[in-house]
Formats: structure tokens, C-alpha cells, sequence
């Protein structure tokens, strides 16, 4: 009884935070975030990315959850680098690590935040789930005034509604975000602006800044009766200081989606790449890449210059703290690339191009 009770906690718990499971046996119910026509990734209900696995069963989750083989992290894993404390404005491109997938992107005079977490736990509920290792690279209050909040799916490691919700009040942002998310900020705050498009589609931040969601081999969940029935993406940033290239969660798959990145926008000056969140390989691999797969991304999209994210702050997975920063430096070096052209991002450190 207590085994199951626990599975029960570490599944909704897994599944609401992460998004490395979906029960295959879920119910059929009507999407409460997104009504629209069927297309080659929505079904009418569910969206899915074409081609690609999808959901696991409880088994699954259950063979990962008690089969061991998670490596020890430190309760604290303080970043080398200090707090920043951000420009108001900057012309040139500016790139600040909050923590986890939390990136503060200053650019032609615009300030621009992606999937930013304040929360103490990246969780549904205050008193389980993963739990900070280390504070925000930005204290909220050294925010500089944010123009833009892009949000790439709504797994609460990147959608934190207490803190949309605050910046919202003191801010007043754009939110961009992919079909059906918007339901989803506004039900922290009915009042939020929030521009919800689909794979494809563009949003002019203004200032010679556009928008451009484009596909990511991922999927959502807030919570265990709607999984996939918000979209999910990836973000490429036209700007005056180049194309940024930004993806928040996906597996690598056969690559096509950073190829098609390439092709359509040319090479990214900046790509941002998660490199954390992938053991065990045959549980995670669909939805998460691991550092390898990460640089042969990089090869893919072509971009001059990659910073990686994900990893160091919230504990999802089975991997040690600090093994993706290993694992990256075996892949580039395997690669022959020098360690500068991808680097690993800790809490407050900033990265200037």
C-alpha cells in the first residue's frame, strides 16, 4: 500500500513537473485549453509531434521510478557567478542565465524572457517535487522592465503561473506562447495579453524583433487528465543582432527539426540547447537529448555559437548534478570542437556576443 501511494505521488508528481511520461491508457476527454481543426500535428483533442513516440505506460513509469540508478545530488549546488544585476536596455546581445531554462535575452534595446521560473519548486505543489539547488542568476527585483515573456510548453520546470502572473502585474509584457497555453496564463490572471500561436506562426515583438514558433519533439501536461492538449514549441528570435536560435525541451529525433531551422532562417548566430534531463536513455531519449545528441544538434542547425541550459538547478532525472558538463566536454571534444562553442550556463553568468 505505501509502494503505491508513493508511485501514485511520483507519478502525478513526474508527469505534471517533467513531462518524461504520458499514460498511454488516458482517457479521452475534451481539451479544456484549445478548440481548433484538426491538423498534421492536433488531432482534434491531443496534439503530437508527427512521427515521433509519444506517451508511455504506467509500467514504464514504474520500471524507471523504483529501478534505481540515480546518482546523488548535493542539496545546495551554489553557481560560481554572482547574481547579475542586468542593463535597463542593451543594443548589443546580452544573454543571462536565471536557472534551469530560465534565460534573460537583451537585444536591440528589448528585454526578453523565456520560460522564466521564480518558484522554489518546480512542481504543482509546494511540499513535493524537485527543489532548487540554487537561487536565480537575477534576483526578481533586478529584473530590467521585460518587454516580452516567450513560453515554450507548460510543464511547471518552464511555466511558473506565480511568477507570469507577477510579472504580468509589475511588467506588463507580450506573452507569446503556443495554442492553448494562453488558457492556461490566464487563469492566473484573466487580464494577461498573451498571443498564442501555432508551429509556424510569427509574432512582431517590434522593433526589428519577430517571433517565430517552430517545432520541438516534446509534449505537455499540468496535470494527469490533459496531457498533450496544449501545444508545445521551440523559438527562433530574427533580430538586428542576428537569428537566436532557442529550444526549451525536445529529444533530438532523426534531427529534421534543426536542419529545417537551417534551412529556413540560415545558420543562428545563437542557438541555446538543453543538455540536462536525460537518464535513463530508454525513458527519456524521445522527449529530452543528452549532451551528444545536443552537439550533433548544434552540427545540424550550424549555429556559431551554443549555450546550454536545463541542467544544474532542478533535480529531474537520474543523472549526477554535474555529469552533463562532462558528458558535453567528451561529446565536443569527440567532435573536435573547442569547449568555447558550446558552453554549459550556470545561475547569473552572461553570456555577450
Amino acid at each position: 500500500m505505501k509502494n503505491r501511494s508513493l508511485l501514485k505521488l511520483a507519478s502525478a508528481v513526474t508527469v505534471m513537473t517533467l513531462g518524461g511520461v504520458g499514460y498511454a491508457a488516458h482517457r479521452r476527454s475534451r481539451n479544456p485549453y484549445y478548440e481548433g481543426p484538426a491538423s498534421d500535428h492536433f488531432d482534434g483533442t491531443r496534439f503530437f509531434s508527427p512521427g515521433q513516440p509519444q506517451d508511455k505506460d504506467v509500467a514504464a513509469l514504474a520500471r524507471w521510478q523504483f529501478g534505481g540508478g540515480r546518482e546523488a545530488w548535493p542539496s545546495r549546488f551554489p553557481s560560481p557567478f554572482p547574481a547579475d544585476a542586468p542593463p535597463e536596455r542593451s543594443d548589443a546581445l546580452r544573454v543571462v542565465h536565471i536557472g534551469h531554462a530560465s534565460l534573460l535575452i537583451q537585444v536591440a534595446g528589448r528585454n526578453i524572457l523565456i520560460d522564466p521560473v521564480y518558484a522554489n519548486r518546480a512542481s504543482p505543489v509546494g511540499f513535493a517535487g524537485p527543489r532548487r539547488a540554487n537561487p536565480p542568476g537575477i534576483a526578481f527585483a533586478a529584473l530590467p522592465p521585460i518587454d516580452a515573456v516567450l513560453i515554450t510548453h507548460n510543464h511547471y520546470d518552464h511555466l511558473d503561473g506565480p511568477t507570469l502572473a507577477r510579472l504580468w502585474a509589475e511588467h506588463e509584457p507580450a506573452f507569446v506562447a503556443p495554442l492553448g497555453n494562453d488558457a492556461i496564463l490566464r487563469s492566473y490572471d484573466a487580464t494577461m495579453r498573451v498571443e498564442a500561436r501555432d508551429w509556424g506562426d510569427t509574432v512582431d515583438l517590434g522593433g526589428g524583433l519577430t517571433v517565430h514558433l517552430t517545432p520541438a519533439y516534446h509534449w505537455s501536461a499540468r496535470g494527469v487528465n490533459d496531457r498533450r492538449m496544449a501545444l508545445w514549441c521551440a523559438f527562433v528570435l530574427t533580430t538586428p543582432q542576428g537569428v537566436l536560435y532557442h529550444v526549451g525541451d525536445t529529444g533530438y529525433g532523426d534531427g529534421a527539426i534543426f536542419r529545417d531551422v537551417r534551412a529556413r532562417f540560415g545558420p543562428p548566430r545563437l542557438a541555446t540547447l538543453p543538455i540536462g534531463a536525460y537518464e535513463p536513455r530508454w525513458f527519456m531519449q524521445a522527449q529530452h537529448m543528452n549532451p551528444e545528441e545536443a552537439v550533433r544538434a548544434l552540427g545540424e542547425v550550424g549555429a556559431a555559437q551554443a549555450l546550454g541550459h536545463h541542467w544544474g538547478t532542478f533535480r529531474l532525472t537520474n543523472e549526477g548534478i554535474e555529469r552533463p558538463v562532462a558528458a558535453l566536454a567528451e561529446a565536443l571534444d569527440a567532435q573536435g570542437l573547442p569547449a568555447e562553442r558550446f558552453l554549459a550556463l550556470r545561475p547569473g553568468q552572461v553570456w555577450t556576443g
